[in-house]
Order: structure tokens, then C-alpha cells, then sequence
């Protein structure tokens, strides 16, 4: 059987303040395969991006184990992308050197990766835009210049804590599309945070939902959608997609009630 890319055991984060100590996520666990793309749902201050911090090594979990690729998170030679709400886009650099930006810092502006970004650049309608300043693009512009700032690194295990939410919906369904689809293509291994359950079936391959405070999975959907070619956009015309929506729709909607 073959190592998950990511795994979560029993593990739980609690913030400390000078005042009192709170629960933000309690006895997690679960599994991300290799080329798999989870969504996690869950009512707001469930500890979605927190779960999604921890995994990227910016906080510690307070117990349990996290492994990447079998081995503990700080021993881990995989590479894990981690793409915001916000682009963060420098204004005062063209969208190329925006770009290269990741590989100056880890000291790789090599020609097999410059060859990377070059490519994407031409793929998704960027190229003819490499020397404008961020400014000059649209928000989904935007988004798609900072999806391809996260690969160029080559990234194992991509972290997305709602990268669409700031742009208006047309843009969104088209974004959400092209970054699925690159996703998917590329094969690599993607947990996504969003409050949209359209969003959150149509990207993924499993929905895992989250309770109120503590954040605990409340459940787990395999989502098996009979639909030829899946993409974000062509999953939402699929006969089962209403039953899953209402599933989680009520999983969600239960957790907001006192």
C-alpha cells in the first residue's frame, strides 16, 4: 500500500493567550494520498486555516503527529506550495520577477526551473503579460500569476485557503476551472479551505467537514461524480451533484446551529 503524501494522527492545536487557553482543533485525523484533492468545509473559526498552518510548519501542533510522506513533518524532504486568499503580488515588480521571487530565495534560478515558469506563462495566457506590474492585470490574472508562482518551486503537496474568495463569481467559476485543471494535470497532491460547497465538490475528489470549535471532522464524502473529462466547471452539470451539495449543505448547516 502506498505511504499517504500527508497524514494527520490524532492531532490537536490549542491557542495560548495570556488570559486563557482555546481548542482549535481536537483529535484530527486523516489521510491525503498521492495526486488526491480534499476540501475542507466547515462553519467560520472551525480551524480550517489553522489545519492548513500546520501542515505548512508555520505553527507547531500542541499534540498528535503530522507526516509528510511518511516521515515527520520536520524531516520531510517534500516540498509544499501554499497559495493565500490574497495573491501578495509585490506592486513593484513585473509579474515575472513576482514570479522568480520563490526561487531567489531558495537559491534556484536554474534553467530547468526558469524553463517551468516560462511554460506556464505561455500555458495559461500570461506571457504576453510577464513585464507588466501587478496593477495592470485583472484579479484572475492575478490569482493565475500567483498559481504559478507556487509551482515553479515543483511543490509535492499544494495548500489553497480560499484563493478564489476575492473575485466576482464569473471569475471565480473560470479561475477555480483553470486551477483545477492544472492541478489535476499535474498530479499533485492538494488540500483546499473554502466556504463554498460548490466549490468544495467540484475540485475534489473527498470533502472532509468540520464542527464548530473545536474543530473536530465530522465527516468524511468520497465524492464520485459520473461525468466523462471532470473539470470544476463540467462537475457541477452532474446528475449527483445536487445529492452531494445537500449532504454537506446539512452537515455544515447543522453545525451552525446552538
Amino acid at each position: 500500500m502506498e505511504t499517504p503524501v500527508l497524514e494527520f494522527s490524532r492531532v490537536n492545536y490549542i491557542y495560548h493567550t495570556i488570559s486563557c487557553e482555546t481548542v482549535a482543533l481536537q483529535n484530527i485525523s486523516f489521510k491525503l494520498d498521492k495526486s488526491e484533492f480534499i476540501s475542507f468545509v466547515g462553519p467560520s473559526g472551525c480551524g480550517k486555516t489553522t489545519l492548513l498552518n500546520l501542515v505548512a510548519g508555520l505553527i507547531p501542533v500542541t499534540s498528535g503527529v503530522i507526516k509528510i510522506g511518511g516521515r515527520p513533518l520536520e524531516d520531510s524532504p517534500l516540498n509544499i506550495g501554499y497559495m493565500l486568499q490574497k495573491d501578495h503580488l509585490l506592486e513593484w515588480r513585473s509579474i515575472y520577477k513576482n514570479l522568480t521571487l520563490g526561487l531567489e530565495i531558495q537559491h534556484k534560478m536554474d534553467e530547468e526551473h526558469l524553463h517551468i515558469i516560462d511554460e506556464l506563462l505561455k500555458t495559461y495566457g500570461l506571457w504576453e503579460f510577464r513585464n507588466a506590474l501587478p496593477r495592470q492585470l485583472s484579479g484572475g490574472m492575478r490569482q493565475r500569476a500567483a498559481l504559478i508562482r507556487t509551482l515553479a518551486l515543483s511543490p509535492d503537496i499544494l495548500l489553497l485557503d480560499e484563493p478564489f474568495s476575492a473575485l466576482d463569481y464569473q471569475t471565480r467559476l473560470n479561475v477555480a476551472d483553470d486551477i483545477g485543471s492544472i492541478i489535476k494535470e499535474k498530479g499533485i497532491s492538494t488540500a483546499l479551505v473554502t466556504h463554498d460547497l460548490a466549490e468544495a465538490i467540484s475540485m475534489a475528489d473527498r470533502v472532509i467537514v468540520l464542527s464548530k470549535r473545536p474543530g473536530t471532522i465530522k465527516a468524511e464524502i468520497p465524492i464520485k461524480l459520473s461525468i466523462e473529462n471532470r473539470t470544476p466547471k463540467t462537475s457541477r452539470n452532474a446528475p449527483e451533484f445536487n445529492t452531494y451539495y445537500n449532504q454537506i449543505w446539512e452537515a455544515v448547516q447543522d453545525e451552525n446551529k446552538d
